[in-house]
């Protein structure tokens, strides 16, 4: 849509956003870094999973002990098994945790150290904030 400014006699384009751009350059070089689309939404995605408490109870818990079965994880977080189960399954297709069966029993972990990272730093930038 195309609508004529009041206060200047040139025509504005709506739905194009006029940013300035200080230094071009840079503003290319930051593009060109930034991962593609599908690699943002995947992060965003798992930051949003972190961001539910009773998902995050579960993550520190084996950030703790480092592999539960389900029915330990759900004790140690003071969660429902069927709770835990789902929250699990979420965590799971997002790839956060991996799950070891034996017999009847799965038995969760984190999936690699740059998962126990990325909660470590999270709790000690709390800590830094509340320190």
């Amino acid at each position: 849509m195309v609508t004529m400014d009041p206060a200047t006699p040139q025509t504005l384009q709506l739905d194009e956003c006029q940013v300035r751009v200080v230094d071009p350059e840079r503003v290319e070089a930051v593009q060109k870094a930034l991962p593609a689309a599908g690699s943002i939404t995947s992060v965003a995605e798992v930051f949003a999973l972190l961001g539910d408490e009773n998902r995050l109870r579960l993550l520190l818990g084996l950030l703790e002990a480092g592999e539960l079965c389900v029915c330990d994880l759900a004790a140690a977080a003071g969660l429902g098994e069927p709770a835990t189960s789902h929250a699990l399954r979420l965590l799971r297709v997002h790839r956060v945790v991996k799950v070891r069966r034996t017999g009847r029993r799965a038995y969760y972990s984190l999936t690699d150290g740059h998962v126990r990272m990325l909660l470590d730093v999270a709790i000690e930038h709390e800590r830094d904030d509340h320190g």
